[in-house]
């Protein structure tokens, strides 16, 4: 062999050895590259992370909890035109390649190794198939492997799933900015709208988003974000997949967009949906942000609003009472001093309310600059109000609102704080809540988290429990001093009234109706603490109670859910119900995984065809005879009518409620109902200071019910309470009262049915008339304190 062949022969075999370490090179790349590598099967049953959303009773979206902000909308029911504006953006052959456009493909290799070279990030050219890929099995990773894979396995997609679920998935995943994955969530977040009411120039916008949302916001992109719709729009024309002239008027419309993305347009309902969330949380782990749930609840957005308002309103008032306590803020100079004021917003649920610096004050006469509003002076009354507190300078930052008839108010934000809840007595559906003033200054819910002493609210339980061992609203009592053995033998405890007066012996109604310490305290002392215990137990307001007499008095903790829905038994006939938010609870499939009610219904589930509806038994459990039920009920009407409650009784006659005050003031409680709801207000301070002299809850909290109430049955029937069948009536003390068969006391019984009749304190019988009762005019009763002084129930 001469050397030239030697030579060939040495170049052949380098050839060959560096042949065989590339392949042997490759075969490992492409078993790293097969490595691992997810299954394309698995997205035959795939569902994208979906947000559960929350709903109040009449539809009305009022929360969102998800992860990742997406609303799934199957294929069947996507807009044809949507998904023809994502194929004319991205794909518009994706109904015809198998995975991969070739074309597209080599354009974008031979840019991406340009690219490479250059040092700049690889682009595109992939197909919906791919994207998909890439979205929900791969990463993002910027490497000709991943691009490798994202090619693999579109072809294997396109083998196992049909295009429709391929668009499905693509459609409901991908990312197009403003806090929204999917189409769906981008049609609510950018426009407001479900898919299908958005036009065609909206459904190219969502089209034109792929491409980076960012680059397309049309609040900082306008003219691009305009251009790129428009341009696809001028494919989908191309493509025939709509008319020019369509697809022309489409392109001079303006683009506009919400200017920021709302979880839902309601919100007065925080404190509420914080609640649902934590619950739902409790018993469907982490898949409560991902599953995709329907989940309704027992919310009204009306009473909501109103219970809100009246709250907010009330907790002002009393703030109000209590002096001016000074600006939040103050600046040395009026430059910029807006800047300096963002340091505080105003509460977010106040939208009336501006930042405003104390531009002059001259006399009883004072001027402010206002953000983002006109100059002006606030009105004389509220000069007034700071003048006679911490007063005003010049540069001191305070909040104002416009007053009716020109000028502004000035508002302070209370430091007081409080609860309402509202509750559908029948169901233990919790019509609205509300937590504190403020859920943007304070998300602590009072109505479900502050345990505070019910004070005389408590007394009720007490009475109920009477009226269920022997006792009748007509039995006596002696309401005087006593004195009883405390903790230890060297120690005393003496109960008393409020303002020291005694009125002898009265009889339960009265003594409920003018909030009697002493006098309840003699009763729970005869029918045993033990008993009292049990029936607050029973009833839900606690768990758990030391069987002490103190007890009595509303010493033991509780919080406003418990307590108002305890006193649901009083109106729905003495059942326990229990309160709720949730009514109701479906997967993304349909199914129901939570029903409020449990009541079997054998003949609800087939179809209606003319027979009679189906008769369901009461909900709830049986805590209290109806009867006793009837008779609390009556007796706490008389609270309202003139007892602690007595303003009130504006509202009219069917309204009844248990005022409430704990020691030092601490507390300030009214529980009121009428026959078709149930309301719990609590006032009081989060450290639980003393709110004041004479902040009892006549002062502090029953106005707030009277507000709520004015405004939540306006236009709407109160309607009556109906006493059970086998109750009897008879006259005691010039009122017709209701009793258990054979406990009704000596006298002349009246004659027929008395189910409405009441007696005011005039003497005169309302509802029905009764000769028999009438011929009997009721004797004098106790002396009772004005109603401006009539909250009697501290703890003493």
């Amino acid at each position: 062999m001469d050397r030239l062949e030697r030579w060939i022969a040495i170049a052949g075999i380098a050839v060959l050895s560096v042949i065989a370490v590339a392949g042997f090179a490759l075969a490992i790349y492409a078993a790293w590259l097969f490595h691992g590598m997810p299954d394309a099967s698995d997205l035959a049953d795939y569902r994208p992370p979906t947000a559960t959303r929350v709903y109040a009773w009449d539809g009305t979206l009022i929360g969102e909890f998800s992860r990742e902000r997406r609303i799934y909308v199957p294929y069947d029911q996507i807009p044809p035109k949507l998904a023809e504006a994502f194929l004319a953006a991205e794909d518009h052959n994706f109904f015809r390649h198998q995975g991969i456009d070739v074309g597209g493909l080599g354009r974008a290799v031979i840019k991406d190794m340009w690219n490479a070279m250059r040092g700049k990030r690889f682009e595109g050219g992939s197909t919906i198939t791919q994207q998909v890929a890439k979205n929900v099995l791969l990463n993002n990773d910027p490497t000709i492997g991943r691009k490798l894979k994202e090619a693999i396995l579109a072809r294997r997609l396109e083998q196992t799933l049909t295009k429709e679920q391929i668009l499905d998935l693509y459609l409901n995943e991908i990312w197009l900015g403003y806090r929204s994955y999917g189409v769906g969530a981008a049609a609510y977040n950018y426009f407001g709208k479900s898919l299908t009411d958005l036009d065609l120039a909206e459904m190219a916008y969502l089209a034109a988003l792929p491409k980076g949302p960012d680059n397309y916001q049309p609040v900082t992109h306008k003219a691009a974000a305009i251009g790129r719709r428009n341009w696809i729009l001028g494919q989908m024309i191309d493509l025939g997949w709509v008319s020019r002239a369509e697809g022309q008027a489409a392109m001079k419309e303006d683009l506009k967009v919400q200017t920021a993305p709302a979880r839902a347009h309601y919100r007065d309902a925080d404190y509420f949906v914080e609640e649902v969330r934590q619950e739902a949380l409790a018993s469907l782990g982490q898949n409560l942000n991902e599953g995709g749930y329907y989940m309704r609840t027992t919310l009204d957005p009306r009473l909501q609003s109103l219970a809100r308002e009246a709250l907010m309103k009330g907790l002002e008032t009393y703030d109000r009472r209590h002096g001016w306590r000074g600006a939040w803020g103050h600046v040395e100079t009026l430059d910029n001093w807006e800047q300096q004021a963002k340091a505080i917003s105003p509460p977010a649920e106040r939208r009336g309310w501006r930042s405003a610096v104390v531009e002059e004050v001259a006399g009883k006469s004072v001027r402010v600059e206002v953000a983002g509003a006109r100059p002006g002076e606030l009105v004389p009354e509220d000069v007034r109000w700071a003048l006679g507190g911490k007063g005003l300078n010049k540069g001191d930052l305070v909040f104002v609102e416009p007053a009716v008839g020109g000028g502004y108010n000035l508002r302070q934000v209370p430091l007081v704080n409080g609860a309402i809840v509202v509750v559908e007595p029948y169901s233990g559906r919790v019509l609205a809540l509300v937590g504190g003033y403020s859920y943007s200054l304070s998300k602590f819910n009072r109505a479900t988290q502050a345990m505070r002493q019910p004070g005389s609210a408590f007394k009720p339980f007490v009475y109920a429990t009477a009226l269920e061992n022997g006792y009748t609203p007509a039995s006596e009592v002696l309401d005087a001093p006593i004195e009883l053995r405390g903790a230890s033998a060297d120690e005393t405890w003496k109960p008393r009234n409020y303002e020291n007066k005694y009125y002898g012996m009265l009889s339960l109604r009265k003594g409920l109706e003018l909030s009697r310490n002493t006098m309840t305290v003699r009763l729970a002392q005869a029918i045993g603490m033990q008993k009292i215990r049990d029936t607050a137990i029973r009833a839900g307001v606690v768990n758990d109670m030391s069987p002490v007499l103190a007890m009595a008095l509303g010493a033991g903790e509780t919080t406003p859910f418990r307590l108002t829905g305890a006193y649901s038994a009083f109106i729905n006939g003495g059942r326990r119900v229990e309160p709720h938010l949730i009514e109701l609870v479906q997967d993304r499939e349909g199914k129901t995984v939570y029903r409020a009610d449990k009541r079997d219904c054998p003949s609800c589930s087939g179809p209606y065809q003319g027979e009679d509806p189906p008769t369901l038994q009461p909900d709830g459990k049986p805590i209290l005879d109806p009867i006793t039920a009837y008779q609390m009920t009556s007796m706490m009407q008389d609270v309202v009518a003139h007892g602690t409650a007595y303003q009130a009784h504006v509202l009219g006659p069917e309204y009844g409620g248990k005022t409430g005050t704990t020691n030092e003031y601490r507390s300030a409680w009214f529980v009121g109902f009428n026959p078709s709801m149930v309301v719990g207000v609590f006032v009081g301070y989060d450290d639980n200071r003393s709110l004041g002299d004479n902040e009892t809850g006549a002062a502090a909290a029953v106005p707030i019910f009277i507000d709520f109430m004015a405004q939540a049955m306006r236009g709407h029937a109160v309607g009556q309470f109906r006493p059970p069948d086998d109750a009897r009536f008879q006259l005691v003390n010039g009122r017709n009262e209701a009793f258990r068969n054979g406990t009704q006391p000596g006298g002349k019984p009246l004659v027929g049915p008395q189910p409405y009749n009441r007696v005011w304190p005039n003497g005169k019988i309302s509802g029905a008339d009764n000769a028999a009762a009438a011929a009997q005019p009721p004797p004098p009763p106790p002396p009772t304190p004005k109603p401006a002084q009539q909250d009697l129930s501290g703890l003493y």
